[in-house]
């Protein structure tokens, strides 16, 4: 498939037939960026089968540290669940690439695989890091603009700094994305190792500035979401330090905001507890986006 849109060109890596639909690994020239970006788009059976004009419901997934799109795509177990309820699955990559870009050699929490979602603001992460932009605007134009989505029914969901991306993605558009859920998400980055680490370097040493990239304190600060779910292993060997879900809990139940957030015994960071609940989450997103 190549883009029909003559300002949003895209190549394709490669399509693969599954579960009737097709699996598309696509890149791009990012705008945003200044780098060439690559995305996943699964879409569904029902994609095949529509009339001119007809579109279906989408769903955003943000990939964790040290991820790819690729990571989901292959292990994310998605595509079953897509193809039952007619959701087109995008999953694109979690950082600017390219000999160009700056990166922080031996460290897996920050630069390539870590990019936050965050807009950078401070030097030399400024100019590429701009991955806020990138998956709040850029990304979907170029996704409305290619495949049948209805941009009236959208919902985002995302894994560990993935979850972090989705919940405040979702909490600062919250008449755009009809649902939000997250696997193990770094709930409070301003608070914990991980975060701190990146919003200062990504952002400065203000952390008024962090708050926007936060979700308990984009909560604190008046945003809601009406439909939020969040699944959290318990054998997370993350959980106490960087993830702190405890804390996203009480931020709700403070603002008297509905949050299901379910913790599962024995379950840990990893694919294999995604993979468990990802069907699930799919269903649940497909309810409310047919609504």
């Amino acid at each position: 498939m190549t883009s029909t849109s003559d300002h949003r060109p895209f190549e394709t890596v490669s399509e693969a037939k599954a579960f009737g639909g097709v699996q598309g690994v696509y890149s791009h020239a990012s705008a945003e960026t200044g780098t060439e970006m690559t995305f996943a788009v699964y879409l569904p059976p029902q994609a095949e089968s529509l009339a001119a004009g007809e579109t279906l419901p989408v769903l955003y997934y943000l990939s964790g540290l040290t991820c790819t799109h690729a990571n989901v795509t292959e292990k994310g177990e998605y595509r079953a669940a897509c193809a039952e309820h007619g959701i087109i699955f995008v999953a694109p990559d979690t950082s600017p690439r390219g000999e160009d870009v700056p990166d922080a050699d031996g460290e897996y929490d920050f630069g390539l695989g870590a990019g936050f979602y965050v807009d950078a603001t401070q030097a030399p992460y400024a100019e590429h890091y701009r991955m806020r932009s990138y998956v709040e605007r850029e990304l979907p134009a170029l996704i409305e603009a290619n495949f049948p989505v209805d941009p009236a029914r959208q919902a985002i969901m995302g894994h560990s700094m993935g979850g972090h991306g989705a919940l405040t993605v979702g909490l600062r558009n919250p008449d755009r994305f009809r649902s939000i859920s997250a696997f193990a998400p770094i709930v409070a980055p301003s608070l914990v190792p991980w975060g701190e680490k990146a919003l200062g370097r990504y952002l400065g040493e203000d952390r008024q500035s962090w708050r926007e990239y936060d979700a308990v304190a984009l909560i604190e600060d008046g945003a809601r979401a009406d439909c939020v779910l969040v699944d959290q292993g318990m054998a997370d060997h993350f959980l106490v330090e960087q993830l702190q879900t405890h804390r996203l809990a009480e931020a709700c139940k403070a603002a008297g905001m509905d949050a299901m957030i379910r913790l599962q015994e024995g379950y840990d960071h990893s694919y294999f507890f995604i993979s468990t609940f990802m069907a699930e989450h799919v269903r649940w997103h497909a309810e409310r986006l047919k609504a």
